[in-house]
């Protein structure tokens, strides 16, 4: 087993992504490990009546520029950890997108918060915990909500 030197927390802006985010940086600490924080968010395309809406540019900009704010309101105060934290914003599928990154940087664990769903909304809507840790090349884990 290699050790840990850099994980990845993908997050989203709720309990759950707070809570695997500070399980990560405590590991971190424990093991000098590095973290990056993640934040993917899809462009939705609507088709309604055979007529798509694609977000303009400005649009897109309105909408990264929200997440960055929120992703560095989620991160600031977690800066005083110890711990080397960066953070970062990507556009498109979740899933893919986390493991796309993780290759990228080399990272060495995957922490993601994993939150409690119901039958249909896990068969309707699937869950992004699940396709990393289906798709990931490396370990994976999750941090239930509580």
């Amino acid at each position: 087993m290699s050790p840990i030197t850099h994980i990845l927390v993908p997050v989203g802006f709720d309990q759950t992504s707070a809570q695997a985010l500070d399980y990560a940086l405590s590991l971190a600490k424990l093991t000098g490990a590095k973290v990056t924080a993640l934040h993917v968010f899809g462009l939705a395309v609507l088709n309604a009546l055979d007529a798509e809406y694609i977000p303009t540019a400005s649009r897109a900009a309105m909408i990264s520029e929200e997440a960055q704010q929120q992703l560095d309101a989620l991160v600031r105060p977690r800066k005083d950890r110890g711990v080397e934290l960066t953070s970062e914003i990507r556009v498109g599928s979740a899933a893919e997108e986390i493991v796309s990154r993780a290759n990228e940087l080399g990272v060495d664990l995957i922490v993601v918060g994993k939150h409690t769903r119901g039958m249909l909304e896990r068969a309707l809507v699937g869950s992004v915990a699940t396709q990393v840790i289906r798709h990931a090349d490396i370990p994976v884990l999750t941090v239930r909500s509580a």
